[in-house]
């Protein structure tokens, strides 16, 4: 199967991130960065703000909505990703990698904020919505909206599943001996448990599970900065410097390595923020919150925290101790277990082990709540639910024991169409979002917490398939 699969996806990888998306992501986290002045610098503050603003029991709360979001975008992708960025690109992947989350803040607002927009209801009062949503009511195209929906499908909840499985079975068996076939049971039937609970047991989990990761983790970074201090201009050198000489980065001339930072940095920088790619607006939408606007401040807070926090926490560690070394060959996962043995001594293998489990467990659910949300937008039915969580947890329990180099490359042409898909819908639907910000702002200038009603946006009311904002 692979011999007659890999010949048509190899190209169209090669095609898609070496020549389309590196540019256009950054492209669009400019327009909408000067489009909407500067924001993702101007309003952190308000952002976490915001977090902790209430809902009622029975609704998803901006904080749960946030969390499930930032599980998913705060996986491996930040410690084996953010390696291999390193081991491919040099260290100037890392500045490419902050360029993409900055600009990408912008694109993370927009996306969050249509996403609220544009929502609908579920049965029980819980709302949903994403890019398949609004491309269907903004732009009037159900088949467009079909496609980034199947594409979701195949990368979050069967592809990324499966690689994320994949992840905690080789670091519980290297951090502990646990046989992968062990751990793909145990990680099935925890998450069985939580997905068959639906959408407010995601984000329950997320809720506590998410803050409790990351702290242990970035506690590990901070050590390493501390007892390196002396290092740290050194090391902000070493990543900007490279990142427009490439001399430490792997391969050929300065001009090649210096395209390679670029593309390794923007790719697994895309991996591991989801920026502009259409991922997390499916966790923006479930949320209940008085204005669009909320959600759309904190899902562009969450790219922050993943990537200028804890990727950057990773690229210190590994850059900090003696485990990369150019042209080596060690990187992924390997290399970041590595450098944090460096740091800690021998519990860094294990310590490690639990810290991939969480990162990637969290992802698990967090890909998964995007990828239902989907699903009951191309064809919403009980049984087809059940069948396709049923798939889901056949693909956890496939990725904990199987090799995946073509999955992988699967997920790359699949998250690719839906950047591209995304990225031009929020083009094209930029101002609602634009006049939500303004209308926010306006609100917050008058000393009034924020409050949205759609026909304060000409023309909205008309494409609002079930308004949730009257």
């Amino acid at each position: 199967m692979e011999a007659w699969i890999r010949p048509i996806i190899d190209p169209i990888n090669s095609y898609l991130w070496g020549y389309i998306l590196v540019y256009l992501l950054l492209t669009v986290g400019v327009f909408f960065t000067f489009r909407f002045s500067f924001l993702q610098f101007r309003s952190l503050k308000r952002a976490m703000q915001v977090t902790f603003i209430k809902a009622k029991p029975d609704e998803i709360s901006p904080f749960q909505a946030f969390a499930t979001g930032l599980a998913s975008r705060v996986g491996t992708g930040n410690l084996a990703g953010v390696a291999t960025a390193i081991s491919l690109g040099g260290p100037g992947a890392i500045f490419w990698m902050w360029c993409t989350a900055l600009l990408g803040m912008s694109s993370a607002f927009v996306e969050a904020t249509l996403a609220q927009i544009f929502k609908v209801r579920n049965e029980d009062a819980t709302f949903r919505g994403g890019p398949a949503y609004y491309i269907s009511q903004g732009l009037g195209s159900r088949t467009w909206g079909v496609v980034f929906a199947i594409s979701l499908l195949v990368a979050f909840g069967f592809s990324f599943n499966a690689l994320q499985s994949n992840s905690i079975s080789d670091a519980l068996y290297m951090g502990f001996g646990i046989a992968p076939q062990t751990s793909g049971y145990v990680v099935t039937i925890l998450t069985a448990l939580i997905i068959f609970g639906g959408a407010h047991r995601i984000g329950k989990v997320a809720e506590w599970l998410v803050p409790i990761m990351a702290t242990l983790y970035l506690m590990v970074a901070f050590y390493a900065l501390v007892t390196n201090i002396g290092q740290i201009p050194a090391l902000f050198d070493l990543i900007i410097t490279n990142a427009f000489n490439g001399q430490a980065a792997v391969g050929g001339v300065a001009g090649a390595s210096i395209k390679a930072a670029m593309e390794m940095g923007v790719k697994r920088g895309l991996f591991s923020n989801e920026a502009g790619m259409g991922s997390a607006p499916n966790a923006a939408a479930s949320a209940s919150t008085a204005h669009p606007v909320n959600q759309g401040l904190l899902q562009m807070l969450g790219v922050f925290i993943d990537t200028i926090i804890i990727c950057s926490a990773t690229a210190f560690v590994i850059l900090l101790s003696d485990a990369y070394v150019p042209g080596s060959g060690v990187k992924g996962a390997a290399l970041t277990q590595a450098a944090v043995s460096f740091h800690i001594g021998s519990a860094g293998a294990g310590f490690m082990a639990i810290v991939i489990f969480m990162f990637a467990f969290t992802s698990i659910l967090g890909n998964y709540a995007y990828a239902e949300s989907n699903m009951n937008f191309i064809y919403k039915s009980k049984t087809g639910l059940t069948i396709f969580r049923l798939l889901v947890l056949l693909m956890v329990l496939f990725g904990s024991t199987s090799s995946l180099p073509l999955v992988w490359d699967i997920a790359d042409v699949c998250m690719g169409v839906m950047v591209i898909i995304n990225l031009v819908a929020i083009l094209f639907l930029s101002k609602f979002a634009l006049a939500a910000w303004k209308d926010y702002g306006t609100q917050l200038k008058a000393g009034d917490e924020p409050v949205f009603k759609s026909k304060t946006i000409p023309g909205l009311d008309a494409k609002l398939q079930d308004n949730c904002w009257h």
